[in-house]
């Protein structure tokens, strides 16, 4: 199999902190660092979240624009995705960031269960953050939790209401939402080829499920994600040291399975991304 694969880096999330693993940035000057050093390890997406100086989750516009600001100095090419995920904000806050005009941001379509809560996305919500994704031109990744998550997103793309090219990434392994299944897998990518062969996937495995997801997906010719966001570990005792640890482990799933790892040009001209400059 030929077609290169996207690394997608998730940096930070809202969850991991210091006290968990040292290696996980938290703040902006750290997450440029540490994103440069994966880049150069072979990831060409950035997914971003900001954090607040004790390490709290925050939606800042301004703590944003600093690190996207960063990531385009450092990181020349590398296409920028920022979170517009619940746990940093709550109605339209988490989508304060979004007239920065990043190349892609983060949209869930739906609700489910996270391990101690229910993570909101009410369709109201919903098509308020689809419509600003629009009017800044923002494509969006769909981080899909259910089945469900994944037909919505078809349908919203069916009906001109997600700017750009369909990209939808199966999040597997959340406790209480859908868990690291094969058989689950499997079909996810068959309803993708089946209702929206045009589209592109993606799948991510959160905790000791990242090494598995990203091999299932690698080796179907999907695109994948890694990143202490996900996963702070290497294995069982081991602490992932850094970021570009992860997607070099990544990179060599893609070698194993004959994927050349996606250069930020291909990764772009594969999910119909505008060039810079």
């Amino acid at each position: 199999m030929t077609k290169p694969c996207i690394i997608c880096v998730a940096i930070t999330g809202s969850v991991p902190t210091k006290a968990d693993n040292p290696a996980v940035p938290t703040t902006v000057a750290e997450q440029i660092e540490s994103t440069h050093a994966a880049f150069e390890a072979g990831a060409s997406i950035a997914h971003c979240h900001v954090r607040n100086d004790d390490e709290t989750p925050s939606s800042d516009p301004e703590r944003f624009a600093r690190l996207k600001e960063g990531i385009e100095k450092h990181c020349p090419g590398m296409i920028i995705q920022l979170s517009t995920g619940g746990r940093s904000g709550a109605g339209k806050t988490r989508g304060g960031m979004l007239p920065l005009a990043p190349d892609m941001a983060s949209l869930s379509v739906g609700s489910n269960n996270f391990p101690t809560r229910v993570y909101e996305n009410p369709p109201d919500l919903v098509d308020w953050l689809a419509g600003e994704m629009r009017s800044y031109q923002v494509t969006p990744e769909i981080e899909a939790f259910d089945l469900s998550h994944i037909l919505q997103a078809i349908r919203l793309h069916g009906e001109h209401r997600l700017f750009g090219n369909l990209y939808v990434q199966f999040v597997m392994g959340v406790k209480n939402a859908m868990p690291a299944d094969k058989q689950v897998f499997d079909f996810y990518v068959k309803t993708m080829q089946d209702r929206a062969p045009d589209a592109e996937w993606c799948a991510a495995g959160i905790g000791p499920n990242q090494l598995l997801v990203n091999e299932w997906a690698i080796a179907a010719g999907g695109h994948t994600r890694t990143g202490l966001e996900d996963n702070i570990r290497l294995d069982r005792n081991t602490l992932a040291p850094s970021n570009a640890a992860l997607v070099a482990r990544a990179a060599a799933l893609c070698e194993k399975h004959d994927r050349p790892v996606a250069t930020w040009q291909q990764a772009r001209a594969i999910l119909g991304l505008r060039q810079p400059g």
